[in-house]
C-alpha cells in the first residue's frame, strides 16, 4: 500500500510538473507544419496558388488591390507617354470659330491642347491633316476665307440678288487669296462695289474696290508691288479703272489712289533710297575708324538731306545771219516777172554806153528788194514796161533746250561721332581711361570729312566729340531657381510620370510585396510569424526533423490499473491524503 501511494505521488508530481501547454504544443507543431516535417529532399505537397489561397482576407485584398493599381498605373503612364508632340492646327481664331471647333474635336474624340492664351489649337502631330480635312468638310472655321466655291452651294430658289451677292464674295474671296499670297502682306481684306448695271450707258456706275492690307512687322511695299495690287484687282473686275482702287496699311495710310504721297511727305520708296544713302555714309565712317579706335569705341550717324523735287524748264533762242562768216540757208525762193508794150523806136543815150550788156543783179540779205537795171535799161531802150520782183526766204538759227533736274541729290550731310577715352595701362597693370588730344580729334575730324565728301558750299555739318563710354553691368537675375519660367515647365512636364511612378512604388511595396512575401513556402530558420497572423514572435525553429511518439509511463499505468481494481483502497488513500492536509 506504502508502494502504491509512493507510485501514485510520483505520478501526481510528474503530472503537476509537466508544462499545460506542452501537449496543446506538442499536439499542434506536427499539425501546423505538415510541409516542414518532410525531409529536405523531399517536394511540398501544396503550391504558390494554394498559398495564396490560405492567406488572410486582408492579405487576398492588398495583393489584389495593389495588382489592379499597378495595372492602372502602367496603363496610365502609358497613355500618356503614347500622346506624342502636338502642333498647331489653327491658330488667330475668333472665339466663335473657336468653340465650334472644340466642340467638333470632341465629338470626334480627338485630345486637343491650348496654346498662346488659347489663341492656338494644337492636336498630336500625326492627326493634324487628317482633323483639318474633316474639320474642312464639316465647313470649319467658318471665318477662312472663301472664293467660287460659294457658287458650288448655290440653293434652288434664290432671288437674282442673292446670286450677284453671292459671286462678289467669291470675287472678293478669290482676291484676298491672291493678294495674302504676296511675302510682305499677312494678311488683306477686299471690299467691292458693283454697281447695277441698266440699259442707259451715261447713267451706268463705275464699279470701284478697297483693299485693306496687313503687313508683316518690319516689312513694306514700294511702288511696283502697290501698282501691280491696284493692276490684279482693276483687271479682274470688268471696267474697273485702276484709279477707283484704294489701297491701306494697318495703319490706315493710304498706298495709292491719285493724291498718294503727294500731302504724306516722302514715299516707301523715298524712304528706302534715304535710308540707304544714310548706312552707306555710316558704313563709310565705321570703316575708316575702326581700325585706329576699335569697334567697342566708336559710334557714328550720318543724316542726310535728300531733294526729291522735280523741275523741267524749256526754252528757245533765236539768232540772227549777222557777220562775213554766216551762212545762210535758203529756205524758199519766189520770183515774178511783168512785161509791158511800148513803142518802136530806139530811146535812150546813143553811143556805147546804152550797148553795154546788163550787169548781174545783186540782192542783200537783209533790207528792201531793190529793182533789176537790167528791167530798167531795158524798158527803158524799148519804150515798154518790164518788172521782176523775186522773194528769197532764208532759215534763221532757232536752240531749243529743254532741262530737267535730277530727283533724290543729296542737298546737305550732318555726321555726328563720338569717341570713347583711351585705355592706357600703367606698369602695374593698372588701366585708366584718358581723353583723346585736340590734335588727335582734328586729325580723325579731317578722316570723317574726307570720307564723306565735306563740301562747305553744300552746308555739310561734321561734329566729333570725346565722351567716356558708360558700360552697362550684366543684370544678374536674382529670381530663385524654383520660379525661374524653365524650372516650372519642367516641373510640369515632369509631374505626371513623377507622381504615376510614385504610386507605383507605393503599391508594390506596401501591398504586393508583403502580400507575395506572406504567400512564400517558410525556409530552414524561418520565424513562425511570417505563416500566423499574429503580432507576437515566435522563437526562431532549427531544422524540422521526425518527432518520435511520447513514451508510456509505467508508474502511472499501474496507479490507474491499482485503481479500476481496489477502488476502496483508492478512496481511502484519498480521505487520508485529504485528511492529513488538513
Amino acid at each position: 500500500m506504502a508502494a502504491l501511494g509512493a507510485c501514485t505521488r510520483e505520478a501526481a508530481a510528474d503530472q503537476n510538473n509537466t508544462p499545460p501547454s506542452m501537449d496543446t504544443a506538442l499536439a499542434t507543431v506536427p499539425n501546423a507544419l505538415p510541409a516542414a516535417a518532410h525531409m529536405p529532399g523531399d517536394a511540398p505537397k501544396d503550391g504558390f496558388v494554394q498559398r495564396v489561397l490560405a492567406l488572410s482576407p486582408q492579405r487576398k485584398l492588398m495583393l489584389g488591390g495593389g495588382t489592379a493599381a499597378l495595372v492602372a498605373l502602367i496603363v496610365a503612364m502609358a497613355m500618356w507617354s503614347s500622346q506624342g508632340d502636338y502642333k498647331v492646327l489653327y491658330a488667330n481664331l475668333s472665339d466663335k470659330d473657336g468653340g465650334a471647333i472644340l466642340a467638333q474635336l470632341s465629338q470626334m474624340n480627338v485630345p486637343y491642347r491650348h496654346a498662346d492664351g488659347g489663341a492656338a489649337i494644337l492636336v498630336p502631330a500625326d492627326k493634324v491633316h487628317d482633323v483639318r480635312l474633316r474639320l474642312a468638310s464639316a465647313g470649319l472655321p467658318k471665318g477662312s476665307i472663301v472664293g467660287f466655291e460659294l457658287m458650288d452651294n448655290a440653293r434652288f430658289g434664290q432671288t437674282q440678288f442673292q446670286e450677284r451677292l453671292t459671286f462678289q464674295r467669291g470675287l472678293e474671296g478669290e482676291l484676298t487669296r491672291s493678294i495674302g499670297a504676296l511675302a510682305a502682306v499677312q494678311s488683306a481684306r477686299v471690299h467691292l462695289a458693283l454697281p447695277n448695271q441698266n440699259g442707259f450707258f451715261r447713267e451706268q456706275q463705275k464699279p470701284s474696290a478697297s483693299v485693306l492690307l496687313t503687313l508683316h512687322p518690319g516689312r513694306t511695299l514700294d511702288r511696283a508691288q502697290i501698282a501691280g495690287i491696284v493692276h490684279l484687282v482693276s483687271s479682274s473686275v470688268p471696267e474697273m479703272n485702276p484709279k477707283s482702287v484704294s489701297v491701306l496699311d494697318q495703319s490706315g495710310a493710304l498706298l495709292s489712289g491719285p493724291d498718294a504721297g503727294a500731302q504724306g511727305g516722302l514715299d516707301a520708296q523715298q524712304l528706302q533710297y534715304v535710308n540707304q544713302i544714310e548706312s552707306n555714309y555710316t558704313k563709310r565712317v565705321l570703316d575708316i575708324l575702326e581700325p585706329v579706335i576699335g569697334r567697342e569705341n566708336l559710334r557714328a550717324q550720318v543724316t542726310a538731306e535728300v531733294d526729291f523735287s522735280q523741275s523741267e524748264s524749256t526754252s528757245e533762242a533765236y539768232a540772227p545771219n549777222q557777220g562775213a562768216d554766216a551762212r545762210a540757208t535758203v529756205r524758199s525762193a519766189q520770183t515774178s516777172e511783168a512785161a509791158g508794150a511800148g513803142s518802136a523806136q530806139p530811146a535812150g543815150v546813143p553811143g556805147a554806153t546804152s550797148n553795154q550788156p546788163p550787169v548781174p543783179a545783186t540782192a542783200p540779205i537783209n533790207g528792201p528788194a531793190q529793182q533789176m537795171q537790167a528791167a530798167q535799161q531795158g524798158a527803158s531802150a524799148s519804150g515798154g514796161t518790164h518788172r521782176r520782183e523775186t522773194t528769197t526766204n532764208y532759215e534763221v538759227d532757232k536752240t531749243v533746250r529743254v532741262t530737267r533736274n535730277a530727283t533724290g541729290t543729296v542737298k546737305r550731310l550732318n555726321a555726328a561721332v563720338v569717341v570713347n577715352n583711351r585705355s592706357v595701362t600703367d606698369a602695374k597693370g593698372k588701366t585708366t581711361q584718358v581723353a583723346l588730344s585736340a590734335d588727335e580729334l582734328e586729325k580723325l575730324t579731317a578722316l570723317v570729312k574726307e570720307t564723306i565728301g565735306f563740301s562747305a558750299e553744300r552746308g555739310d555739318s561734321v561734329k566729333l566729340i570725346n565722351a567716356p563710354f558708360k558700360a552697362d553691368k550684366p543684370e544678374v537675375d536674382t529670381t530663385p531657381l524654383w520660379q525661374r519660367p524653365e524650372t516650372l515647365d519642367l516641373l510640369r512636364n515632369l509631374a505626371m510620370p513623377g507622381a504615376l511612378t510614385l504610386l507605383a512604388c507605393i503599391v508594390v511595396f506596401g501591398a504586393i510585396r508583403p502580400a507575395l512575401k506572406a504567400a512564400q513556402a517558410p525556409k530552414a530558420g524561418q520565424r513562425l510569424d511570417a505563416l500566423v497572423d499574429d503580432v507576437q514572435a515566435l522563437p526562431t525553429l532549427d531544422a524540422p526533423a521526425m518527432l518520435e511518439a511520447p513514451g508510456v509511463d509505467r508508474r502511472l499505468e499501474h496507479a490507474r490499473s491499482l485503481a479500476k481494481d481496489n477502488p476502496a483502497a483508492m478512496a481511502h488513500i484519498v480521505r487520508t491524503w485529504v485528511s492529513r492536509e488538513a
